[in-house]
């Protein structure tokens, strides 16, 4: 078992920033890429970012040179520096761990961008 713990979500005015963390636990050794997907109001859940452990990353187009993924392989944890957000980033933020076996998911975050 893998359990996922995100936090750092909140309420931010369009053009500002937010960082994003989630500390893995549990049977860790098993997992290689780490990611976060986005679930906006009355959506589907896509994918934002991945990173595997040797810090391969992959971006949304429409987050690309605002959104930066980075991770601790010590800590078992991955980061999400959120900059320059627009209303349109707003949703629930999950983190994601797929292993052999199943998808991890972790609770969710909530994210809002005011205008």
């Amino acid at each position: 078992q893998v359990q996922l713990l995100e936090s750092g979500g909140g309420v931010v005015e369009s053009g500002g920033s937010l960082r994003l963390s989630c500390a893995a636990s549990g049977s860790t050794s098993s997992i290689n890429t780490m990611g976060w997907y986005r679930q906006a109001p009355g959506k589907e859940r896509d994918p934002v970012t991945t990173i595997d452990r040797d810090g391969k990353t992959m971006y949304a187009e429409s987050v690309k040179g605002r959104f930066t993924i980075s991770r601790d392989n010590a800590k078992n944890t991955i980061y999400l520096q959120m900059n320059n957000l627009k209303p349109a980033d707003t949703g629930i933020y999950y983190c994601n761990a797929p292993r052999w076996d199943r998808n991890y998911w972790g609770q969710g975050t909530q994210v809002t961008v005011t205008d």
